[in-house]
């Protein structure tokens, strides 16, 4: 069965898909549910069955325990993880070339490096020159060319570790 969105604006639909692994620092579990319109239920559910296997038994119970205890756990990580952000993008900001927004709802900073157009070039050249590690706005699609992504959930003391690297390879 292929769903058409034209099919969807008829219908007046409102789609929304929860990812447990996002809401609870599990991002391997691959769990979540779909709360959609009663008439599309019969079709999403043979899409489902053809294109997904079951969640494991262990994966259930996690997101089980996830979901009655996470809450505390969360705040917590998501405390460090602002603190995190606000420190990446502050010390980011300070380097000349370097433009990046602070990001709302991610643990992930893009960035654009002035004079870098090509990412997968850039990000292997730091890793090879600095070893820092970054991901290519390439690999994220054309839209994302020209960016990499930095993964700020780490400790302050990696994060200033990595500015002082990225910094050694825009100097080279």
């Amino acid at each position: 069965m292929r769903l058409q969105l034209g099919d969807l604006r008829s219908q007046q639909a409102t789609l929304l898909a929860t990812l447990l692994a996002s809401k609870t620092l599990a991002p391997g579990l691959r769990l979540g549910w779909l709360a959609v319109p009663a008439g599309l239920t019969a079709d999403l559910g043979k899409l489902i069955e053809y294109n997904t296997s079951c969640a494991p038994v262990f994966v259930q119970r996690a997101g089980i325990v996830a979901l009655k205890e996470g809450e505390p756990i969360i705040a917590r990580s998501l405390s460090r993880y602002r603190k995190a952000r606000n420190f990446l993008v502050g010390e980011l900001r300070k380097i000349p070339r370097v433009k990046v927004a602070s990001p709302d709802g991610t643990m992930y900073a893009f960035l654009r490096v002035e004079g870098e157009a090509d990412s997968l070039a850039f990000c292997k050249k730091l890793v090879k020159e600095t070893g820092l590690g970054l991901a290519p706005g390439s690999a994220f699609g054309p839209e994302g060319e020209g960016f990499v992504r930095w993964c700020f959930a780490a400790s302050e003391e990696k994060l200033a570790d990595g500015v002082a690297r990225l910094k050694k390879g825009l100097a080279t």
